[in-house]
């Protein structure tokens, strides 16, 4: 398919890069409401919850540097198809198992954990891929605004799944939710084959030996020039905070709203779709305005101290309508400052060197997760 930079935000392609990323969103929301009260229920363990979500993490850590570098020798298109048909296929064979012999427990959680590695593993080739192309998609005065609009795919289907995602669990159960995730990976990777992209740079045709240097040189390229950058540096190092106290909230949560709040596990969908729908109202505001040098880096600073603060008073929060507040606020500090982040990233990078950018920028960001996720299973 020929390629043309477009003129304008909503054009084809970008809109079909969003509509796949909404749906398949909108099912691993689903997954992820149907692992953890699964896990929940069956073992009553957070340690067990907390290792649930670290094998997911953990690939995704280490992969995330060569998925970037990928990214910037592959073509961008096709990595995003195949992580999407993998994770497709292995939704559905889980869901399979649940429906036809959900009284095999130990089978289940065993299959959750490898599904849940596999997620990782293709999350750390995926992300960077779609990151990365963005850029190429729009405009080069509307990147902002598409991250910004890109994000509220994220937001809408956090607001949506996981606001229904508890009473769906109850209602239909882990077996369904697990097979509307797989089904909707397979919707995405339909929407991302019909998608436009620039081609990538041709590797030069060696030897196995020769490739692999040449694949080193280039990964020890992508650090080199983050780490002569220092307005990629700060953002690379503040990163990982966001994603630390989110993290330990997402594993305490289900306890917190049972055996702290003392309601119903349907206010777990409800306190997670308030951080969605603030994390919306951030992206939105991210996208309206034209923050620049030093008040672009006060506005971050306030907002990531703010998320600090709100996270802190949730954690202490008695009231769940206080606690939806309070994450809500969070939420609007965090959709602000990611869209920020992201918008400098992709603008201050080169297209040959933005995979590899992006995909640490991704590895940094999931690297405090399995520290969060296991101090609150400690907890």
């Amino acid at each position: 398919m020929s390629y043309q930079r477009p003129k304008r935000l909503f054009n084809r392609d970008f809109l079909l890069l969003w509509q796949g990323q909404f749906v398949s969103m909108l099912g691993a929301q689903a997954f992820s409401v149907a692992m953890i009260f699964w896990i929940k229920r069956q073992t009553d363990s957070a340690t067990l919850l907390g290792l649930g979500m670290m094998s997911q993490w953990i690939p995704a850590i280490l992969l995330g540097p060569f998925g970037g570098t990928l990214a910037d020798r592959m073509s961008r298109r096709r990595i995003m198809i195949l992580a999407d048909v993998v994770r497709g296929i292995a939704a559905i064979s889980l869901a399979t198992l649940v429906l036809l012999v959900p009284e095999r427990s130990g089978t289940i959680l065993v299959g959750l954990l490898v599904l849940s590695a596999l997620m990782g593993a293709c999350d750390a080739f995926f992300r960077p891929a779609i990151s990365a192309s963005i850029p190429d998609l729009v405009p080069e005065q509307e990147v902002t605004r598409a991250n910004s609009v890109n994000r509220l795919a994220l937001d809408i289907s956090t607001f949506l799944g996981q606001g229904l995602g508890g009473v769906l669990f109850r209602v239909i159960g882990p077996g369904i939710l697990f097979l509307v995730d797989g089904v909707t990976y397979l919707f995405s990777a339909v929407s991302e084959a019909l998608i436009r992209l620039p081609p990538p740079r041709a590797p030069q045709k060696t030897g196995w030996r020769e490739a692999g240097a040449d694949f080193w040189r280039e990964l020890k390229l992508g650090l080199r020039y983050v780490a002569g950058r220092k307005g990629l540096r700060y953002i690379l190092f503040l990163a990982p905070l966001d994603s630390f106290f989110m993290i330990m909230i997402v594993v305490l949560l289900p306890f917190y709203v049972e055996d702290f709040l003392l309601v119903a596990p349907d206010w777990y969908g409800f306190l997670v779709a308030a951080f969605g729908g603030g994390s919306f109202l951030g992206s939105v505001a991210a996208g309206v305005t034209s923050l620049k040098g030093r008040r672009r880096t006060w506005a971050y600073l306030a907002c990531a101290a703010g998320f600090s603060a709100a996270a802190i008073a949730f954690a202490l929060a008695r009231s769940p309508w206080v606690a939806m507040a309070l994450i809500f606020a969070a939420g609007v500090m965090s959709g602000f400052n990611t869209i920020h982040a992201m918008s400098l990233a992709q603008m201050t990078t080169p297209s040959e060197l933005r995979g590899r950018v992006l995909g640490l920028f991704e590895t940094l960001g999931f690297s405090t997760m399995p520290l969060a996720a296991g101090v609150a299973g400690i907890v």
